[in-house]
């Protein structure tokens, strides 16, 4: 999966097309993504008591994963954002480092 952890990212299909985020978690063997801030949903928890006697439960807002193939890599060129697809290529040691397709620039 080409998209990692700690990763700017373009949402760009779907409800939320065109939000950025940072990506939170990335599941690789689902190639899903959780991205900040996109894709939020309300879960509904079961009404509990905690150890001090307060109340917990209700609608809760959190973010659900999104398919890697729906969302873009965002880096940054002469001060502006732009998306992009990610490549590879080998450094002199064989170390594998990620490559901007649209800027040319290693991530």
């Amino acid at each position: 999966m080409k998209i990692k952890k700690g990763d700017l990212v373009q949402v760009i299909t779907g409800k939320d097309r065109g939000k950025q985020g940072k990506v939170i978690v990335a599941y690789p063997r689902e190639d899903r993504v959780l991205v900040e801030g996109v894709n939020r949903v309300k879960k509904h928890t079961k009404a509990g008591q905690s150890a001090r006697g307060s109340k917990t439960g209700g609608i809760v807002t959190t973010e659900a994963p999104v398919h890697v193939s729906n969302v873009q890599l965002v880096v940054e060129k002469d001060g502006q954002k732009v998306v992009t697809r990610v490549g590879y290529r080998f450094d002199d040691e064989g170390n594998k480092i990620r490559v901007a397709k649209r800027t040319g620039e290693d991530i």
